[in-house]
């Protein structure tokens, strides 16, 4: 099933390494793109709780998607996630 999810906090090349290095790394989950001008995350996942598990996964990174809260906690971890991604 080919889904895209338009995230929050995408910023830079940093945050892209990380986003595709952690959501590769998920089980049934396969080509993963981060287009970083629309902020979205477009993968193919094997069934519904897959795409569920990359929603998640990208909210723990700091990167929620466009319909969930946006908060300092999630800012300052994508910050983490993006400086991360820069040292990769």
């Amino acid at each position: 099933m080919k889904t895209a999810i338009i995230v929050q906090n995408l910023r830079c090349g940093g945050c892209v390494n990380t986003i595709t290095t952690k959501i590769n790394a998920l089980g049934n989950v396969h080509n993963v793109t981060v287009d970083l001008e629309s902020s979205t995350i477009s993968f193919t996942a094997v069934d519904a709780i897959d795409a569920l598990s990359v929603k998640e996964t990208l909210k723990k990174l700091g990167y929620p998607s466009i319909e969930d809260d946006n908060g300092v906690l999630l800012k300052a971890k994508s910050f983490v996630s993006c400086a991360t991604g820069k040292i990769t």
